[in-house]
């Protein structure tokens, strides 16, 4: 389920390729990496949307973003679509 391409579509080669991602990445629980993948693969998303594309608990999507984003491998902003939502995206 994709909530929307409004982003802007880049140029730059996939996150998974970028071996400092990876190193970044290699630390994190397997919830985290799975949620990254996710975002990479389709983004920006809802925690809601996330949870549904993962199927993880929404409790575990949760930890897992907060975990990216201690490392700073997730960003979010408000929805264009729905401002009391904020969606998710990986950033390099």
């Amino acid at each position: 389920m994709s909530t929307g391409t409004d982003d802007g579509a880049s140029n730059e080669r996939p996150f998974f390729d970028d071996g400092d991602f990876r190193d970044q990445l290699r630390e994190l629980p397997p919830s985290a990496k799975l949620v990254a993948t996710v975002l990479e693969a389709d983004s920006p998303l809802s925690q809601g949307d996330l949870a549904e594309e993962s199927l993880l608990p929404d409790r575990t999507v949760r930890y897992a973003l907060s975990r990216l984003g201690e490392v700073g491998l997730v960003d979010s902003r408000y929805s264009f679509h729905d401002a009391r939502k904020q969606v998710y995206f990986l950033q390099r």
